[in-house]
This record gives structure tokens, C-alpha cells and sequence, in this order.
């Protein structure tokens, strides 16, 4: 798979490509992180912003399939998406492959690429909570409970992704849309 033929070195236009696309999310990250973990408390903001994510996703099923591939231009897209994403009631996947699609890449490529950019950001945002981890938290039995979320989160990943991928080749990404619509009206109805 892909994934393998990455870490084994033989796919350095897609590592460069994946590592195009992490760089908007990181600067975007360092330089307002405190703006952005404050709307995390504002209620209405995430209702709007599902609301915004299921407008997106629900306008996917008005792009035709595509077939192309990511391309250098639509790693950097994508990786603009991802940024908004760090937003309260942004979906990153939500973002990420509509962006692909509205650049015409293929279904099933657009969700293989969403997964594999998401993997630099996750295991750098576990970097840093291993850095900001105490020194007695491997003695508390910490470090186990570290690792076995790291497998269990891995597993998960790429049980989603063949999911997502299956989805996205019957056509029916789009259904994600009304559901974010949905909730996000809940949500501001319950304000």
C-alpha cells in the first residue's frame, strides 16, 4: 500500500507533496493557537461552523467524479483546507476531500491523501504532548496507555479510510453534508 512504499522511502514526490500539505495547518497553528482553543467555548460558533462544514460536504455532490491525481497545487489546496479545519466544527476529512474533489481528483485518491496528510499532524501534536508530559508519568503508567492509544488510534485510521473510500466510490460523501446541517442546527436551537 501506500502507506508502506512512504515509509520504506519509495514515494518522495508523495512525501513531498504530504509535507506541502502540512505546512498551512502548522503556521497556522503556532501563530493563533490561543485565538483558536478560545472559540472552542463559544457554542455558537461551532453550530455555525458544522453548519458551514455540512454546506461544503453537501456541495460535493454537485462536482463531477473526477479522475485526476493530487498534484503539487492540490496538496497545497488541501493543506489550506486542513488549516480552516482547526476550527471548532470543522471537519478536517470534510475539508480536505472537498477541496480535492473541487480540484478533480479521483474519489478514492482524494480520501487515501486526507488520511496520509493528517498523519505528520498527529503525530507532531503527539510530540508535543509527550514533551509537556511529567517526568513521573511513565512510573503512574503513563507510557503504556500512550501506546496502546497510538495502536488503537492507527487502527481506527485505517479502518476509517477504507470506509471513506468505499463511500466516496458509491457517490455518497455528499450525505455527510445534511448530517453536519443537522447537527449544527441542534446545536444553535439548544442556545
Amino acid at each position: 500500500s501506500t502507506i508502506w512504499r512512504i515509509v520504506a522511502g519509495r514515494e518522495w514526490r508523495m512525501m513531498l507533496k504530504l509535507a506541502v500539505s502540512v505546512v498551512p495547518a502548522v503556521i497556522v497553528y503556532f501563530l493563533f493557537k490561543n485565538k483558536i482553543d478560545s472559540l472552542f467555548e463559544n457554542a455558537k460558533m461551532v453550530g455555525a461552523l458544522l453548519m458551514f462544514t455540512g454546506a461544503v460536504v453537501g456541495g460535493t455532490r454537485l462536482l463531477p467524479q473526477g479522475k485526476g491525481e493530487v498534484t503539487f497545487l492540490r496538496a497545497a489546496w488541501m493543506g489550506l483546507m486542513q488549516a480552516v479545519a482547526l476550527l471548532p466544527g470543522v471537519s478536517r476529512s470534510g475539508m480536505t476531500i472537498a477541496a480535492a474533489r473541487s480540484g478533480g481528483v479521483d474519489p478514492g485518491k482524494s480520501a487515501e491523501f486526507s488520511f496520509l496528510m493528517s498523519a505528520p499532524l498527529i503525530a507532531g501534536g503527539m510530540a508535543l504532548e509527550l514533551l509537556s508530559f511529567t517526568a513521573d508519568a511513565p512510573a503512574a503508567g503513563g507510557w503504556p496507555l500512550i501506546l496502546w492509544g497510538m495502536a488503537v488510534a492507527a487502527v481506527s485510521g485505517y479502518l476509517s479510510l477504507m470506509l471513506l473510500v468505499k463511500t466516496l466510490k458509491s457517490r455518497w460523501f455528499w450525505v455527510f453534508g445534511p448530517y453536519c446541517l443537522g447537527v449544527g442546527l441542534v446545536v444553535l436551537w439548544l442556545l
